[in-house]
């Protein structure tokens, strides 16, 4: 069933419909800048995130290439859990910069270490190197906090393509004795790159994020025009093996959202499987919807709540 927006919401889809229309009917294609430029430019939709006590850029130990991550420690006078944000943005586009108000709303609403990474993107660095650097920093978080007290407990969030991150990283760390997640933390995530469900159709057109352009985004991540389905399938965390000693999940989705529905099957499959997962859909909202926040501060308040007391919990 296509989804009903918030009337909060129409004036700016009006907006992004009209300069969509008049792209498609120029002729104008998509472009990694262009695209890039397009989210960026939602940051002025966004409320500054709080203020935190000691907030820091480091570099991945001994890897491959530089790959920066900012540490936003809002108590550094106490032994607090370690949260590993992994941003959206179709894993083409995004950054620590655009995501920063959220990072310290984490930061501040979960009394955590968040480190944010700004993983390779693509399609300069196709598939899967930026799920290689978030694993890196996965394995070896703890090198980075040098001089900040932290616990055990190991938290990891991700909104859209940092959702599917998140979701690999569990996957690909069920036998991993070395790793262990506590809490999952999940908004509109993409699990399903074969795009295969309902939703993706009947809301793949005037909520912001477009089908057309999803598969764009798959093409450049997976450096193939016509990527197949057994690599879109393998690569699809819904399509991974599931176990009730995956971590605790917390997965929120939107009701006018293309990916509502890989979203929605993705929790009952880790409840099929014996494992906790809560799950709360914002009927009205759209994808992305976190990074509009000005426009649905209610609902960007609840989110943030849900979160909190989830990690409380």
């Amino acid at each position: 069933m296509r989804g009903t927006v918030s009337p909060k919401l129409e004036p700016f889809l009006l907006q992004v419909n009209e300069a969509i229309a008049t792209a498609k009917a120029q002729g104008i294609g998509y472009t990694p800048q262009a695209t890039r430029d397009g989210l960026n430019n939602l940051a002025g939709l966004m409320a500054d995130g709080p203020e935190i006590a000691n907030v820091s850029d480091v570099y991945l130990p001994n890897y491959e290439t530089q790959v920066r991550v900012r540490i936003y420690n809002p108590a550094p006078d106490k032994a607090l859990p370690v949260l590993l944000h992994f941003h959206g943005g179709g894993h083409m586009c995004g950054s620590i910069e655009l995501y920063d108000p959220i990072s310290r709303e984490l930061a501040t609403h979960c009394q955590a270490i968040v480190m944010c990474i700004d993983y390779r993107l693509a399609p300069e660095y196709p598939y899967p190197q930026g799920l290689n650097d978030c694993q890196y920093l996965l394995e070896n978080f703890a090198q980075l906090l040098k001089g900040h007290q932290f616990t055990d407990d190991l938290y990891i969030a991700g909104d859209s393509a940092g959702g599917a991150i998140c979701t690999s990283l569990v996957a690909n760390n069920l036998d991993n004795e070395a790793i262990e997640i506590d809490k999952q933390i999940l908004i509109y995530p993409s699990v399903d790159y074969t795009m295969s469900f309902p939703s993706c159709q009947e809301n793949g057109e005037g909520f912001l994020l477009e089908m057309a352009k999803v598969e764009w985004y798959f093409e450049q991540y997976f450096s193939d025009r016509s990527p197949s389905e057994s690599l879109l399938k393998s690569a699809s965390p819904l399509h991974h093996s599931f176990s009730n000693n995956m971590p605790d999940t917390l997965l929120i989705t939107a009701g006018c959202d293309p990916l509502r529905d890989e979203g929605a099957v993705y929790a009952t499959l880790m409840k099929g499987a014996g494992a906790k997962c809560k799950h709360i859909q914002f009927d009205d909202m759209i994808h992305a919807y976190m990074l509009v926040n000005d426009l649905v501060v209610e609902e960007y308040e609840e989110t943030l709540d849900l979160i909190a007391d989830f990690i409380e919990k």
